[in-house]
């Protein structure tokens, strides 16, 4: 029969040798007990491990990787939704190839929405009206004040839509209160986009057929925007909100995107009012979200926008953002192709938004457009949303969430203080050492992930060698991550353990074996219960911040502590500690692991896809970031997370064999690196190089070349020694790019005069300058050589307001503040323009110089004016460097990015 522990005070005091001897006795039996309760199995540690990282793993792929049976239209009904005739319509636009704003493909992608959507009006039901109008834009000006366009001006002309209205046909008021649904037909130059977005027109498209059926019954119409514009600024949903009658009944705004290629099409933003969020949650088949993604998009971690800002900022609106995020990798390149989209991923959007829309389209209380009204602005209360499983959505609002935040802390602080008060100095001092715990295992785990990055570039020819093999950075990351965090609490345990050791000799009288043991029990439990302090840290800033994604740190905060509460917790100071139980770690980590795990994996994930394209400025970045930044990421979760479980490793004889592990992992990853037998990227999952044809007249000399840039982390020696067109690499060929600066790229020895026109060279030219309340005006005439795509950098140094006027019949005035500046390089504000056909090429910008005078060395530095036109037309020698190009490399478009075929310009400073 097993022996209970005595107390402390059993052991302290023996009075004759009688009572010394039975007390040897005890102490000797005491002591096997202790070390045999000490000892835990390697094995069931192994076992636990393995369990921990399977659960978490199928949690992942069962939240974001089942999606439901694609149906056919058969199947589907008259009033069902369809991905079999969605992926039709998907077909049908990639064929076009890629469409950006003012290529013939758009036309015709915007023929084939008009005819389809003409269709839903033909064969709607007879108690619905149907409404399509073609709306071509007039001339406007979007200014932002957040995101990824702060600052800028971005200006269009001649860009088209197509608006579907579907309403019942005798509800009087259903005109006047509209739900719109949005997503844009155009493309970048590099790809047919069937992620970006012709999965969302294929949606939209199956969407108003179904509820052309259905919408007899509603109170409220519901409008669907095909907009065009939406790759060069969000210039479509502006044009709508500013210029479009029907702009002014929309109630609420439902935005749908892709930054990948299939997969569940979740909720990454939503708000400002939770009425939205709120009424999806109820409705939706399988509702999928993560307010972590709404924090991490509006924080500019990912840099990235879309036309809910625009709806949000510009209209006032509230609503939801969907989007696309499986295969990150290849959004906005060649490999964005149908082929990638699974099965079931259509049906998976197409049936929550059916679902939502039936509901709030029948609803009699629509949010009203009246929190943006001057300085009675009113903020709404927001909300905190996450999904189960893919199958519950919980949504509470932020005031709430607060008020059970600030309840937990309050608590939690109250439990600490007692805690520390009934053990004294010894638990201050404990209650230190844990939060030094923490801090060694942070530190530990981030610095041995990072250094796995800085060795990566000296062994491999990529940077990102793990690019086209995501799964590679378990050995890379994840191994010195763990390894870290073991270090980093094995560290704090010797002290723990120590200082435990030294204050167990002071109060009882046992052998050293025991007084160790019982140390190493008591050190283990600080190490667990430091995983308290962590979460309370993190859910007091989180609060603090009105952070949506706090309620994580609740998660992992309070299963725990419960857990810790009911199995081992004791309000006796003197009983001694006991090796923590099994079942407490299990019931910790399950319903973490059940809420998080999903999300952190596919945020990893997410991240590793977009280093594709993480040099904003090619070369701008050392090469070893990317991969830093993926480290730091890692090695931050699994600290987080870990905490609990590696608590349980020092009491195990798994130590040893763990840590070998681990470091024979990392170093097969890194031998597998070197050996370079997985390449770092492949057709599938392609590096992105742009190929230019750069006619640069900005100099003394007019100079032509081929321009090689990559937003891939990495050199381009490789890719360059392949094409064989005399290629030299290197800073030495930066480039001005003017909405960015390529620091490193490649260009020919030879002038690339073929393949484009002198009529093509646009033109900055002064005509005018006069002085005017004692401030120079400078009138320059503008011509972009035929382009309707430039972008246009002022210094606002020297100028402190400007007009622009287009042609001789409007003129558009873009006052900037004084001192304002758009762009990351200090002092210029940047101009974006892009159009359709019939856009204006011919402009005339009027400077209003500042007071004070500018130096004549900074004169000399820079110029007045900075231009870039761009036409998307491959000369002969582009089309031959692209043949050559490796299948490995991919164009990547974005809106800031130079077409094929770019002229640079410049105006100097003139007295």
């Amino acid at each position: 029969m097993r022996k209970r522990h005595p107390k402390g005070s059993d052991l302290s005091e023996p009075s004759s040798s009688g009572q010394e001897t039975d007390a040897s006795s005890d102490k000797e039996a005491l002591d096997k007990e202790v070390q045999a309760d000490v000892k835990r199995s390697g094995k069931v540690w192994f076992s636990v491990l393995i369990l921990v990282t399977y659960s978490a793993w199928v949690v992942y792929n069962y939240q974001l990787g089942n999606l439901p049976k694609p149906l056919t239209a058969k199947q589907a009904g008259k009033r069902g939704f369809s991905e079999f005739e969605a992926i039709n319509h998907v077909k049908a636009l990639t064929q076009f190839g890629p469409h950006p704003v003012s290529s013939d493909a758009l036309v015709l992608a915007l023929e084939y929405v008009l005819a389809e959507v003409e269709k839903v009006k033909e064969t709607a039901h007879w108690e619905v009206d149907v409404n399509v109008d073609f709306f071509e834009s007039k001339f406007g000006v979007n200014r932002l004040v957040g995101g990824l366009f702060k600052g800028k001006s971005l200006v269009y002309s001649d860009i088209s839509h197509i608006v579907l209205r579907i309403l019942p046909k005798y509800e009087s008021d259903a005109g006047d209160n509209a739900i719109l649904v949005s997503s844009h037909i155009d493309t970048v130059f590099t790809t047919g986009g069937a992620g970006d977005c012709s999965s969302c027109v294929a949606v939209m498209l199956e969407l108003a057929r179904s509820v052309s059926q259905s919408a007899h019954g509603f109170k409220n119409s519901i409008i669907f925007l095909f907009n065009t514009g939406e790759e060069e600024g969000l210039n479509g949903a502006h044009s709508f909100v500013t210029q479009h009658p029907w702009s002014s009944t929309v109630r609420l705004a439902i935005d749908l995107e892709a930054m990948g290629t299939g997969g569940k099409s979740s909720i990454f933003q939503a708000g400002p009012s939770p009425w939205a969020i709120e009424n999806f949650a109820l409705a939706a088949k399988y509702p999928s979200g993560q307010i972590i993604g709404q924090d991490l998009f509006t924080s500019g971690v990912i840099k990235s926008a879309t036309d809910f800002q625009v709806y949000k900022e510009v209209a006032g609106l509230s609503g939801l953002d969907f989007a696309f995020a499986d295969n990150t990798a290849v959004y906005h390149t060649k490999n964005d192709k149908i082929e990638l989209i699974k099965p079931g991923s259509l049906q998976h959007l197409g049936e929550n938004m059916l679902a939502f829309l039936l509901r709030v389209a029948s609803s009699s209380d629509l949010p009203k457009d009246d929190t943006l009204q001057g300085e009675e602005k009113s903020t709404p209360d927001s909300a905190v949303y996450f999904d189960i499983l893919g199958k519950y959505m919980i949504v509470y609002r932020q005031s709430l969430a607060t008020m059970l935040y600030v309840s937990v802390i309050m608590q939690s602080i109250l439990i600490w203080v007692l805690s520390v008060f009934m053990g004294g100095y010894p638990a201050v001092v404990s209650l230190i050492l844990s939060c030094l715990s923490i801090i060694l295992s942070w530190i530990f785990s981030v610095a041995f992930s990072v250094a796995v990055a800085f060795i990566l570039p000296s062994i491999s020819s990529s940077p990102v060698p793990y690019a086209s093999n995501p799964w590679m950075v378990v050995g890379l990351f994840v191994s010195p991550a763990i390894l870290g965090s073991i270090s980093g609490q094995h560290v704090a345990f010797i002290f723990l353990r120590k200082k435990s050791s030294n204050r167990n000799s002071n109060k009882m009288q046992v052998s050293p074996r025991l007084r160790d043991n019982l140390a190493r029990l008591e050190a283990e439990r600080w190490l667990f219960k430091a995983g308290f302090i962590q979460w309370l840290v993190l859910l007091a800033l989180g609060t603090y911040y009105k952070l949506g994604s706090t309620y994580l740190a609740l998660v992992w905060l309070v299963p725990p502590a419960f857990a810790y509460g009911l199995l081992e917790a004791t309000l006796s100071p003197i009983r001694l500690p006991k090796p923590l139980k099994l079942a407490t770690l299990l019931i910790s980590l399950a319903v973490p692991i059940l809420v998080s795990s999903g999300s952190f994996i596919q945020l990893t994930a997410t991240m590793i896809g977009m280093l594709i394209r993480f040099d904003s400025n090619p070369g701008g970045t050392p090469e070893w970031l990317g991969s830093a930044l993926i480290a730091v990421v890692i090695a931050t979760f699994i600290s987080l997370t870990s905490v609990y479980l590696l608590a349980y490793i020092h009491l195990s004889g798994a130590k040893k064999s763990i840590v070998s592990a681990l470091c024979i992992i990392t170093a097969l990853s890194l031998a597998l690196v070197s050996s370079g037998v997985l390449p770092a990227f492949t057709e599938d999952t392609a590096r992105a190089v742009n190929v230019v044809h750069v006619v640069d007249t900005s100099g003394q000399d007019q100079v032509a070349f081929i321009s090689l840039f990559s937003n891939t982390p990495g050199n381009l020696n490789m890719e360059a020694e392949q094409i064989k067109e005399g290629f030299r690499c290197g800073r030495e060929n930066k480039i001005d790019f003017v909405s960015f600066e390529a620091k490193y790229s490649c260009v020919t020895k030879k002038d690339a005069k073929v393949g484009w026109d002198k009529n093509e060279i646009p033109v900055l030219r002064v005509i005018n300058d006069k002085e005017r309340d004692e401030r120079r005006v400078i009138a320059v005439s503008m011509e972009t050589g035929g382009s309707s795509r430039w972008t246009l950098r002022i210094d606002m140094d020297e100028i402190e307001d400007f007009t622009m006027q287009v042609g001789e019949e409007e003129e558009e005035e873009l006052m900037i503040a004084r001192g304002e500046k758009s762009s990351s390089e200090e002092g210029w504000h940047q101009i974006q323009f892009s159009g359709g056909k019939k856009a204006p090429t011919s402009f005339v910008l009027k400077l209003y110089t500042k007071e004070e005078e500018v130096s004549d060395e900074k004169k000399k530095q820079r110029p007045l004016l900075k231009l870039r036109t761009d036409l998307n037309r491959r000369t002969p020698q582009v089309q031959r460097v692209l043949q050559r190009l490796p299948p490995f490399c991919t164009m990547f478009g974005k809106s800031t990015s130079p077409f094929t075929l770019a002229f640079l310009a410049s105006l100097p400073y003139t007295k």
